[in-house]
């Protein structure tokens, strides 16, 4: 069920940009999402979307938001999309509000992140490499896992590993920076050191500037008892005897994945930190002056 929404505001201020890809400002579109990933941390109480994957709200006058608060905006700091909804869940194929959004950070001149699971980020290449050309974009895919079949269990409607590697190639070959975002990494399930190397492997062969992983999942109230609902017994139990009711789950193999990630970027050459707007500019200030 689609319910059409007017918002009061659209953009969320971050206090600390420093800690997402140099995100200041970030907004949602959707709230809800159709991808329906066992682990969304955004089924959460607190975050007040019941039936997450089923009533997809869409804030109709969003677009209108966003480029009235933008335009009074003294700074151009970097506007990020994709906070706690996919920017491109189903539903954009028929609203189109993305598309529309990304118009808008054009015409403004404002640097662009945009985390989605989606290839249909290919629809709006060209306004997106107009961005980057104008200014700054950067287009990050949350990858899991590259085994096709095991995502087809843990984010059931959503594109494809595959299918988002293809669509990183495209956007890398079009001069857009791109990356993977592998969050969250599931402990007993897709932490493995396989799988990891396998990731950042995979990441080098299409093109993409960085990999930012984080070595385990965040679970509370309905988004533990809904994903409890979808793993086997025998792995909810090791989760219920080892993390008991924490938010944090760490995976037992961090210190194993962390090395394994560290030497697997060394290896392919690709970098494991977060880029930023805010960091390139201040690259290239310092190549300009020294």
């Amino acid at each position: 069920m689609v319910n059409e929404i007017e918002a009061k505001r659209i953009l969320i201020n971050n206090p600390k940009p420093s800690y997402w890809f140099g995100v200041k400002y970030y907004f949602n579109i959707y709230r809800g999402c159709m991808h329906g990933c066992i682990y969304c941390d955004s089924r959460s109480e607190c975050y007040g979307v019941d039936n997450f994957d089923i009533d997809i709200s869409v804030k109709t006058n969003a677009v209108e938001l966003l480029k009235k608060e933008l335009a009074k905006k003294r700074y151009r700091q970097t506007i990020g999309f994709g906070s706690m909804s996919d920017p491109y869940v189903q539903i954009e194929k028929q609203y189109e509000f993305t598309k529309q959004a990304l118009e808008v950070v054009k015409e403004l001149r404002f640097p662009l992140f945009l985390l989605t699971k989606s290839n249909m980020v290919l629809r709006d290449i060209e306004i997106i490499n107009q961005i980057n050309k104008q200014n700054y974009a950067c287009i990050a895919f949350t990858i899991t896992t590259t085994d096709d079949e095991l995502a087809k269990k843990i984010e059931p409607n959503a594109p494809l590993p595959s299918e988002r590697l293809k669509a990183m190639g495209v956007l890398s070959m079009m001069g857009i920076r791109t990356g993977i975002v592998i969050m969250p990494t599931l402990p007993y399930i897709t932490d493995t050191e396989e799988n990891i190397i396998s990731i950042v492997k995979l990441a080098k062969e299409y093109g993409a500037k960085f990999v930012y992983p984080s070595f385990g999942v965040t679970l509370r109230d309905r988004q533990r008892d809904y994903y409890y609902e979808k793993i086997d017994e025998e792995i909810k139990q090791k989760y219920i005897d080892k993390y008991k009711n924490y938010y944090q789950c760490t995976s037992p193999n961090y210190k194993k994945l962390k090395i394994a990630f560290k030497e697997a970027c060394k290896q392919y050459e690709i970098s494991g930190e977060m880029p930023s707007y805010d960091k390139e500019n201040s690259v290239t200030q310092l190549n300009l002056f020294s």
